[in-house]
């Protein structure tokens, strides 16, 4: 076997084998949470919310700010969304099936917050569509077209 081929356990060194960051490790952590409570208490629409403002009380004013607007946008455009939370995300379901999330910025060191949808949403455009939209601020016309996409990924 050339030496390019040999395992770095045979040529008697160790890398480390940490593939994910610190706040990959922490979001992995927080969702296996997540399912337990879940599993513990059921379909609990208060309990959910409340997991879900917690997480949002957390984040630093910027995200904050933009993450109490979504919420806001998408319980009015689509109440029949679970509030919950996601890898310690606002998140909202259907079905069990998470449709879209917030993600801030902080979360994982971002320059930008990040609203997305899941593929259980209907956005599906053509051949090609966006899942997701990097957020720095938001202003009415963002908030309209995020109001649009809630009530048609729910349709």
């Amino acid at each position: 076997m050339s030496e390019s081929k040999q395992s770095t356990k045979a040529r008697g060194t160790r890398k480390s084998t940490n593939v994910w960051t610190e706040e990959e490790r922490a979001a992995m952590q927080e969702s296996a949470r997540e399912r337990k409570a879940e599993a513990r208490r059921g379909a609990d629409r208060e309990a959910g919310e409340r997991d879900l403002l917690g997480k949002i009380a957390e984040m630093p004013k910027s995200d904050r700010v933009m993450a109490e607007r979504i919420h806001a946008i998408v319980t009015s455009n689509a109440p029949e969304l679970f509030p919950k939370t996601w890898y310690g995300m606002p998140a909202y379901a259907k079905d069990g099936k998470v449709i879209c999330f917030f993600k801030s910025a902080d979360k994982f060191k971002s320059r930008y917050a990040t609203f997305g949808f899941e593929e259980t949403a209907k956005i599906d455009e053509g051949a090609m569509w966006a899942t997701s939209w990097a957020l720095t601020k938001l202003t009415p016309a963002d908030e309209a077209k995020i109001g649009a996409l809630v009530k048609k990924a729910v349709s």
